[in-house]
């Protein structure tokens, strides 16, 4: 446990629970972090929720709840703010487990790429900012055991603790450089989470689609050996990575193994054959056999569209290095595309199509229509 720190309160009893939800209703600002089990887990889930207050630390013991809901109300008061590093996960995995809407973002890695941070990791810029180093020892530890360790718990805690004190260093130096209100635009942005589609098992051989030199053939054994690493994997409750990697379900595909000794030579261990060595065999033969799977062809943009899409890009990265800033920054992707294939013929139109970052129309609207001859 850090000497430094007084111990986070471990909360898993529902009293504990209430006492944090009224801590958190009364602060006018919070932290917020998540730790899951996706290195772990078949399917992954929410496995720790940490918050800090300026009074207390906090982490969440989520599995000993049925229910988390009366947490929702502080995540989407627009009178609290929220204080993340790197959100967009943990937002995504905060709606798909317990259906958490959000509202008033503050984002200090988004801060930190807006100001042009080089490297935005957190424990980078503790360390620059405060001399604070942290420990990343259990960044791939197992969230999903029980009981967690002391330093695991002190080390979950660590990623909310200092987010109050780096956010106000963040803010003064965006204010300072003009960019307040476009990191506003984009933690806004950033709270539209969209709702996250359910694994499909075997789905992940359309994957291998986009590898050079991959067969037809190739890609319909590989769909039956998806499907049946995937079978074993939810089973086992692991990753399918962690049953069969990629690249040897490749070398199956393509050198169509017959016998125990041929999946050995192409790589299995004798663990894996020993496991599930007949049911790798058994799904190749079938994809051997199978009708070819159809791939799904995406349209071909227009030569206009590429011309103005590259046209697009050009300015873009042009504009990000004089301001030393990633690419995204200066134009979001989501904007690139919906130019390239609908190029506004006015400023009001362009305005229109802007509406989510007036700060940007307002600094490069007029560039963006010069691109396109407007």
């Amino acid at each position: 446990m850090s000497e430094s720190l007084a111990p986070p309160l471990w909360v898993n009893t529902n009293q504990l629970l209430h006492k944090l939800l009224t801590d958190l209703s009364a602060a006018p600002r919070i932290a917020v972090d998540t730790e899951s089990n996706s290195l772990h887990a078949y399917r992954e889930r929410v496995c720790l929720i940490q918050f800090s207050t300026p009074k207390q630390d906090y982490v969440v013991d989520p599995f000993v709840f049925g229910d988390l809901s009366l947490l929702a109300p502080v995540f989407k008061n627009p009178q609290i703010e929220k204080n993340f590093h790197a959100a967009e996960y943990d937002l995504i995995c905060l709606k798909r487990d317990y259906g958490f809407a959000l509202s008033n973002l503050f984002d200090t890695m988004q801060a930190a790429r807006v100001l042009g941070y080089p490297a935005v990791g957190l424990d980078t810029l503790l360390a620059e900012k405060f001399q604070i180093k942290m420990d990343k020892r259990h960044q791939k530890a197992n969230w999903g055991t029980r009981p967690l360790t002391h330093a695991q718990i002190d080390y979950a805690r660590q990623d909310t603790h200092y987010l109050f004190a780096l956010r106000d260093l963040l803010e003064a130096e965006l204010r300072e450089k003009g960019r307040w209100e476009l990191a506003l635009e984009d933690f806004a942005r950033a709270c539209r989470v969209e709702d996250t589609r359910e694994k499909q098992n075997g789905a992940s051989w359309k994957r291998f689609g986009a590898r050079k030199g991959v067969s037809l053939r190739e890609l319909t054994i590989l769909s039956e050996l998806c499907h049946s690493r995937d079978r074993i994997a939810e089973k086992l409750d692991r990753p399918p990575f962690k049953v069969i990697d990629d690249n040897l379900l490749l070398e199956i595909a393509k050198n169509l193994p017959e016998k125990d000794v041929d999946l050995a030579g192409v790589g299995l261990s004798p663990r894996q054959i020993h496991l599930w060595g007949g049911e790798m065999l058994a799904a190749a033969r079938r994809g051997a056999a199978a009708p070819l799977v159809k791939l799904d062809q995406p349209k071909r943009p227009s030569d206009a569209v590429l011309k103005r899409l590259e046209k697009l890009k050009g300015w873009r990265k042009k504009v990000a290095q004089e301001s030393q800033v990633e690419s995204d920054i200066v134009l979001p992707k989501v904007y690139l595309g919906a130019f390239a294939e609908n190029p506004p013929k006015t400023l009001q139109e362009l305005e229109a199509a802007m509406r989510d970052s007036p700060w940007r129309f307002n600094t490069y609207g007029a560039q963006i229509l010069g691109l396109f001859g407007g």
